[in-house]
């Protein structure tokens, strides 16, 4: 009679210790409620779902040999983690909200986070330097990088990997290829990945030898698939072995107890090592593996029997990425000279229906930002127009090629920055509040931010025709259009929203414009409004018209102060401006995780806040 299967309470875990006294049956029913858990608390909170469901049964075998408490698991980017933070005594039922358990690896939650994570590719790099700290003072334990969903095709990454192999201090590298990041991988090293997987030739083996077939036949088919799998392990994993890694795999990234058995290989290995593992992005959860589009990668909700998420269901309502898609395939339509760049990011940013209608003027050069406007300048320098789609916490990766290779030579180029301003539950990683100081130090760089569709229009079309590099940033919202009939556009002109009998001006930009002039109505205050479309170059002719206010308050509740508002402030008193000045801006800090409401309330720069100075 077979053993009843033991189940553990999932929300009473504690330690990681408990996966070493489980059978793997046990195990594997671990494994199955965990993928269940974590479907359940992301339908519920949002988060990373697929990348998840496939490194659940890889976590509880490192778990098996690796030591948390003493070794240094960093998992690169940090999203594939919800696993590790059940079995380390963190339950998901706060994921992603104030005050809960943040989304990605963080050191201020738990002694078994070693690193707090966010973006790509860093985690070679990372547990190099750990590894270095342990050699220099003569400690023992294992620093492991666990990289997957292609960031180990980003520069950063292969700058780790070039050190690393080179230092002579051991690190582990799993290497956890789905074949996938947030949808398929790009470039010359995910097709040369995609290579050593030996599953589809595993299926058709298996098929093959299920048939009734002669005996003698069905042996040479073993041994031809013996022999080609022998060549692919010993002579394409050759991408690893030219940096000297010893190398261990392809094994089964969903069978426990052969990754267990490749992770004791890699523990007593003396030099670093690449432990290579085959999974299948979203496994456990049918809709997940079936996706070849990245729908479940990152999703705010999720109806678990039907597979609709707030992603991938019918839009009622329009975002800000849809508006700047809409008119990046109008221009590509009519202008053959433009060229849309993506660096991963084409569901994020609403581009699919564009990659679709010209897939050979639009290109996803993968997690590669830095690349991505070295491409756009080559494509500019070349007589093109380079699009370029990237989030605002991404394009810091890019300050040097923005800098260096746009503004420099004044190449006409459009920077669309998406997820400018407040992002909400994927926390301080992620927040787009910093691009538009940084962009400031910049010289020929034009940064502006559309309160309606009408100025969207405007400044993208304007930013076709502009000499040199044109920023464009927008929010992660929902569009609430306001037309504003008989308005003229102008470049570096900002607009007198109403012409209010008034001595306060307030000057501010995007959507938020709309939310206050409606707060001022009900609060009967009377104030001139002044949209600062641009916020680069500044408007010093409309400043010069407001010198005679008495209080002047500049809002920018998208970015911190040292970008537009300290910018407006010093030119104020350039031009001698005698009376008071104030600003509301979000606070130069790393800003955690909770709705954007809850972030504005706790950085104080809700429209009520503004209120408060009137």
């Amino acid at each position: 009679m077979s053993k009843e299967v033991k189940h553990l309470n999932l929300n009473s875990i504690s330690s990681p210790d408990v996966v070493k006294t489980l059978s793997y049956k046990e195990l594997d029913a671990l494994s199955a409620d965990i993928k269940e858990e974590i479907i359940k608390e992301v339908a519920l909170h949002g988060g990373h779902l697929s990348s998840n469901l496939g490194s659940t049964d890889s976590i509880i075998s490192m778990l098996r040999v690796f030591d948390p408490k003493k070794d240094k698991i960093v998992f690169d980017v940090g999203h594939q983690c919800y696993a590790y933070k059940i079995l380390t005594g963190r339950p998901l039922f706060s994921l992603r909200e104030k005050d809960g358990v943040s989304g990605f690896q963080n050191r201020d939650e738990s002694p078994y986070d070693p690193y707090s994570g966010g973006h790509s590719s860093t985690s070679i790099s990372i547990v190099s330097g750990m590894a270095y700290a342990r050699d220099l003072n003569g400690d023992s334990y294992e620093t492991i990088a666990y990289i997957g969903d292609a960031s180990i095709a980003n520069a950063s990454a292969l700058e780790g990997l070039n050190y690393a192999a080179a230092s002579g201090h051991k690190v582990i590298i799993v290497l956890n290829d789905n074949e996938k990041g947030i949808s398929a991988s790009k470039g010359a090293l995910a097709k040369l990945f995609k290579e050593f997987s030996t599953s589809t030739f595993y299926i058709k083996k298996e098929e093959l030898s299920s048939k009734k077939i002669n005996i003698f036949r069905k042996a040479w088919i073993n041994l031809s698939f013996f022999l080609r799998n022998l060549f692919k392990k010993y002579f394409r994993l050759n991408v690893f072995k030219c940096f000297s890694y010893k190398c261990i795999g392809p094994v089964d990234g969903h069978n426990i107890k052969k990754m267990e058995k490749a992770f004791k290989k890699a523990k007593k290995c003396p030099s670093s090592v690449v432990v290579y593992l085959k999974t299948i992005k979203g496994k456990g959860y049918k809709y997940a593996e079936e996706d070849e589009e990245g729908l479940y990668h990152g999703i705010t909700s999720l109806d678990i029997k039907t597979g609709n998420t707030g992603d991938n269901c019918e839009k009622k309502t329009l975002l800000w990425e849809d508006i700047y898609s809409k008119l990046v395939g109008e221009e590509l339509k009519r202008n053959k000279d433009a060229v849309l760049i993506s660096s991963a990011m084409q569901l994020g940013s609403g581009l699919f229906p564009v990659f679709n209608s010209y897939p050979e003027r639009c290109i996803d050069v993968g997690i590669e930002e830095g690349h991505a406007l070295l491409f756009g300048a080559g494509l500019s320098l070349s007589g093109k127009h380079p699009i370029i789609s990237i989030y605002s916490s991404f394009l810091q990766r890019a300050y040097d090629q923005a800098l260096h290779d746009l503004a420099r030579l004044s190449l006409s180029s459009t920077l669309l920055i998406d997820h400018a301003g407040l992002v909400g539950r994927e926390g301080e990683s992620h927040q787009g509040i910093y691009d538009e100081a940084f962009l400031y130090t910049i010289p020929n760089m034009v940064i502006s931010f559309a309160s309606s569709v009408e100025e969207a229009e405007f400044l993208f079309k304007d930013s076709i025709t502009y000499k040199g590099p044109y920023a464009i940033r927008y929010p992660k919202e929902v569009v609430r259009d306001y037309h504003v009939v008989g308005k003229k556009y102008e470049f570096g002109k900002w607009i007198e929203v109403n012409a209010a009998p008034s001595d306060t001006a307030l000057i501010t930009y995007g959507p938020i414009i709309y939310t206050l002039l409606h707060l001022f109505i009900s609060e009967k205050k009377n104030v001139k409004v002044i949209n600062a479309l641009y916020q680069a170059p500044l408007d010093t002719n409309c400043l010069t018209y407001l010198l005679n206010m008495k209080k002047i308050i500049i809002y920018t509740p998208y970015a911190t102060k040292e970008g537009f508002a300290l910018h407006v402030v010093d030119a104020l008193n350039q031009l001698g401006y005698k009376g008071e000045i104030s600003y509301v801006c979000l606070p130069t800090s790393f800003i955690g995780q909770a709705k954007v409401e809850e972030q504005m309330e706790m950085a104080h720069v809700t429209p009520y806040d503004v209120l408060k100075l009137l």
